[in-house]
């Protein structure tokens, strides 16, 4: 069955479709579609076409299990969020002077192309044939490339992780019980919310956990009640260590079994309702190292791709025919300023430690063994394993994923604080009537 267009349109940008076809409004003469505005947002404007398109996205990826969709006005708004929330992030990042090249794009599509194990070439015959327009399609890329650096430009110098913050996580409890795999129901309340927004919200959430309890998917329920922007995935958090969890809600979730879901939770952004799908222990990490070293070298200025190619094959030669000692050639030839006054020891490491192409050399060989000139991103290598070894490195990529974690948690509520700001010092109008949001405090 041909899988739509949709799925992969989805899975690399969800928060923004642009214009592909325009509506035929009401009242129209003849077949000359036209187009209309049912958002300003700040210096922008958000089209029903935009709308239309983004919308019949979602359709398409729940064709097959359309009840899980809301009605199809709370979805309109729900998506018509995801717009508006998206230009705003690149109106941001315009006025801040990230941009995104031709080449960047290009690099996007290719990604997407193999992931969907597809040529670039097939990849917009694929796009067109859906109906939509590849050009689109490349701006709909274009824009997540730009939120993706407003991103990282917004959370960059104000994410820092100090090793007693990490000392601390590994000893909590939370830490050492493993990992959980989870979904969520946002309900959010506007930043700056009165008593009555804060009312409604609870009341939203009370019917999310009434539908659940009466049978209903959590699945479906996300899609139907959330706020989040992945609700129309779900919900689906995915697995996460205990320590990722925010802390608000970790004591609710350290008390659950697998399939419970939690009562509404107040945090900052609004009510959360967590399902713990998953729970698996964790394991002590036994990985292969590989001793070996190397001879690196670049092409630069005076020495050209091909020179740098004929040199490694020379060496090659004069350590495999001639018997060359492999260290004294690797202090005087190497290019690589961190092993070459080593005579080229790369010390023990993990196999993927120094990179894929290094990586698949690496376990290709025997001990001892010298390998042919390879080429990777920094140049030629000549390179030999001397030996390899079983090593438990749990307490190592404890301390790394623990660093991990409280980065990743601190960005994401940085970049959420964040954005909620900015929607909320943003100019939106919402021109349609239908399309607004009816809970009270909420920009129109």
């Amino acid at each position: 069955m041909k899988q739509p267009l949709a799925l992969f349109l989805l899975a690399v940008a969800t928060a923004a479709v642009v214009p592909a076809h325009a509506q035929l409004l009401p009242g129209t003469q003849g077949n000359q579609p036209l187009d209309r505005i049912v958002a300003v947002v700040d210096e922008g404007v958000i089209l029903q076409s935009e709308l239309n398109d983004a919308v019949r996205s979602v359709q398409q990826q729940y064709a097959s299990q359309p009840g899980q969709l809301p009605p199809l006005d709370v979805l309109q708004r729900q998506v018509l969020d995801r717009l508006v929330l998206m230009k705003l992030q690149v109106q941001k990042a315009d006025d801040q002077g990230i941009r995104v090249s031709d080449a960047d794009v290009d690099q996007a599509v290719g990604a997407v192309a193999q992931q969907n194990k597809m040529s670039a070439d097939q990849l917009r015959a694929a796009v067109e044939q859906e109906g939509s327009s590849f050009a689109a399609f490349r701006q709909q890329l274009r824009e997540q490339l730009i939120a993706q650096r407003l991103h990282e430009s917004v959370v960059r110098d104000s994410v820092n992780v100090t090793d007693s913050e990490i000392n601390n996580l590994l000893a909590s409890p939370t830490y050492k019980a493993g990992e959980i795999h989870l979904a969520h129901i946002q309900i959010g309340v506007p930043s700056g919310g009165d008593a009555a927004a804060i009312a409604t919200a609870q009341k939203k959430a009370e019917e999310a956990i009434k539908a659940v309890q009466g049978g209903m998917d959590f699945k479906a329920a996300a899609i139907r009640f959330s706020d989040a922007q992945d609700a129309l995935e779900g919900g689906d958090l995915g697995w996460r260590r205990m320590d990722e969890v925010p802390p608000a809600f970790a004591d609710a979730v350290a008390g659950m079994k697998v399939g419970d879901v939690s009562a509404a939770l107040r945090g900052p952004t609004g009510f959360h309702i967590i399902k713990l799908m998953e729970q698996r222990a964790p394991t002590r990490q036994v990985v292969p190292e590989f001793h070996a070293r190397q001879i690196l070298i670049k092409p630069s200025e005076i020495v050209t791709p091909e020179q740098a190619r004929q040199k490694a094959e020379d060496l090659y030669n004069r350590i495999t025919n001639k018997h060359e000692d492999f260290a004294k050639l690797a202090k005087d030839e190497s290019k690589d300023n961190t092993t070459a006054n080593n005579g080229g020891d790369m010390g023990w490491f993990p196999q993927q430690a120094w990179g894929t192409t290094i990586a698949q050399q690496i376990g290709d060989l025997k001990d001892n063994e010298v390998s042919k000139p390879f080429q990777s991103e920094a140049g030629w290598h000549i390179m030999q394993r001397l030996g390899v070894r079983q090593s438990d490195l749990t307490d190592q990529i404890a301390r790394d994923q623990a660093r991990q974690a409280i980065g990743n948690r601190k960005a994401e509520q940085a970049y959420e604080d964040y954005l909620r700001e900015m929607r909320s010092n943003a100019y939106v109008n919402i021109l349609v009537p239908e399309l607004r949001d009816p809970a009270p405090g909420k920009s129109s």
